[in-house]
C-alpha cells in the first residue's frame, strides 16, 4: 500500500467513525425523538456508551492525523515517498486497531492496548521523519 493510499484510508476510517456515532442522530432529530441540539458539546452525553466511545475514537484520530499527513507530504515533496511507503500502512493498521479497541470498552487491558497502538503510530511517524532527515 502506498503512503498516499494509507492517508486516504485513514481519512475514510475517520468518516466511518463519524457515521457510526452521528448517523443514528439524524433520524432521531428528524422524528422528534431528540432535539436537534441535544448533542452539543456542553451537554451531558445521552448516547449509548458504544457511540460515545466511537466519537472518542474519532477524536483520537485527529491527534496524529496532521503528523501523519505531514510526514507523507514531506516525503512526497522530497521525492522520497518510498520511505513513507514502507511504513505508512502500519500507521493505518495501528490507528484502526486503536479505534476498534477504543470502541470495545475501558478496561485496564483495553486502555493499555489503545496506548500501545498509539505509541506504535507515534514511533512509526517519528521513524519516517528521522529517515527523511537522514536522507
Amino acid at each position: 500500500m502506498s503512503a498516499y493510499a494509507a492517508v486516504l484510508l485513514y481519512m475514510l476510517w475517520m468518516v466511518l467513525l463519524v457515521l457510526v456515532y452521528a448517523g443514528p442522530r439524524i433520524p432521531q432529530a428528524l422524528m422528534g425523538i431528540k432535539a436537534i441540539d441535544s448533542w452539543e458539546r456542553n451537554k451531558t452525553p445521552s448516547d449509548p456508551m458504544f457511540f460515545q466511545r466511537a466519537k472518542g475514537a474519532h477524536l483520537n484520530c485527529i491527534e496524529n492525523l496532521p503528523l501523519f499527513i505531514g510526514v507523507v507530504a514531506i516525503a512526497g515533496l522530497m521525492n522520497r515517498i518510498e520511505v513513507a511507503n514502507g511504513v505508512a500502512a502500519y500507521v493505518l493498521y495501528a490507528r484502526v486497531a486503536q479505534g476498534l479497541v477504543h470502541m470495545l470498552g475501558t478496561s485496564f487491558m483495553l486502555i493499555m492496548a489503545r496506548a500501545t497502538f498509539f505509541l506504535i503510530q507515534m514511533a512509526l511517524i517519528a521513524y519516517i521523519a528521522v529517515m527523511l532527515l537522514l536522507a
